[in-house]
């Protein structure tokens, strides 16, 4: 019974500290969009009507403007991390290209073969190679 109590409460506690950190990832990230506003602002009354001689924006405007940005350009969403995103795609059609038919079974020894007998096997290769190379050449003449 002890076991069920202290699983359950371990569970609780997991629980618990996963909501409080998705509430204070919540209140930082308000709490981000609404400075980057405030630095959006600065930067633009410090830069804008000395460069181009524009006027100088409110807070409000220049979170507003800030946003119409995100929305025009995007989100700042990272393409690469979305499981139907091109880049996966690729990487899932070279990940079957260069899969074997037995799956991984057999390229678990590859690096094991390779240090016994790769070398040898690999001089010995060339060796053939150029041997037949050679016998083509006398052979023409």
């Amino acid at each position: 019974m002890e076991y069920k109590k202290r699983y359950f409460e371990s569970k609780m506690e997991r629980y618990v500290t996963k909501g409080f950190k998705i509430f204070f990832m919540i209140v930082f990230g308000i709490l981000f969009i609404f400075l980057m506003g405030f630095v959006f602002m600065w930067l633009w009354n410090w830069l804008m009507p000395d460069v181009f001689g524009l006027t100088t924006l409110t807070y409000w405007q220049s979170f507003g403007l800030l946003l119409l940005a995100k929305i025009i350009f995007g989100f700042g969403h990272d393409s690469s991390k979305s499981s139907g995103s091109k880049k996966s795609r690729k990487h899932e059609k070279f990940k079957r290209f260069c899969e074997s038919k037995n799956g991984d079974a057999d390229w678990s020894y590859y690096d094991q073969y390779w240090k016994e007998e790769g070398k040898v096997a690999f001089n010995a290769y060339v060796e053939r190679i150029k041997s037949e190379q050679t016998d083509g050449s006398s052979e023409e003449n």
